[in-house]
């Protein structure tokens, strides 16, 4: 991982409610010597989540980051928003079955937290995991395919 084409840059955003969490992940992120993209919101002041699962779907979509990671009160939202853009695949992850999962059968790239739902340090688990993670291939590679040939955003 000494080459920036090869490492893996994560791009993390939250809304209010997942402020303090996203703020806890991007350090874990960093203490792991991941590159980090910190696409805010910077505050508890009140956010809209879209705009900031917009700023994520995009870096990814882009090829600007390889992963994302999205934070709101129930991760619900967050995975909504984020599934309109072309060439995103969110995930909401509540549990180790769910991390694992959406990498291996559904090559999830990006993963959405619940603030509320989740506590910081499962939240952290999960992430590990999401992240070490591999996508499967296989017959999931098709049905992966036809996932992003459907209409989404074009952004």
């Amino acid at each position: 991982m000494t080459d920036h084409a090869t490492r893996l840059v994560i791009a993390l955003g939250a809304d209010h409610a997942g402020f303090p969490l996203k703020e806890a992940l991007v350090k874990h992120a960093r203490a792991k010597g991941l590159d980090v993209i910190d696409l805010g919101t910077d505050s508890t002041e009140p956010v809209d989540y879209p705009d900031l699962a917009a700023r994520v779907a995009e870096a990814v979509a882009s090829g600007r980051a390889s992963r994302g990671v999205l934070v709101c009160g129930s991760a619900i939202g967050m995975c909504i928003a984020a599934n309109r853009y072309r060439k995103i695949r969110a995930a909401a992850l509540r549990d180790e079955f769910d991390a694992r999962m959406s990498r291996e059968h559904n090559d999830a790239n990006v993963a959405c937290f619940g603030a509320r739902v989740t506590p910081e340090q499962e939240s952290k688990r999960l992430l590990d995991l999401w992240l070490a993670t591999a996508f499967a291939g296989g017959r999931h590679a098709r049905r992966v395919g036809k996932i992003d040939g459907e209409e989404k955003m074009p952004r």
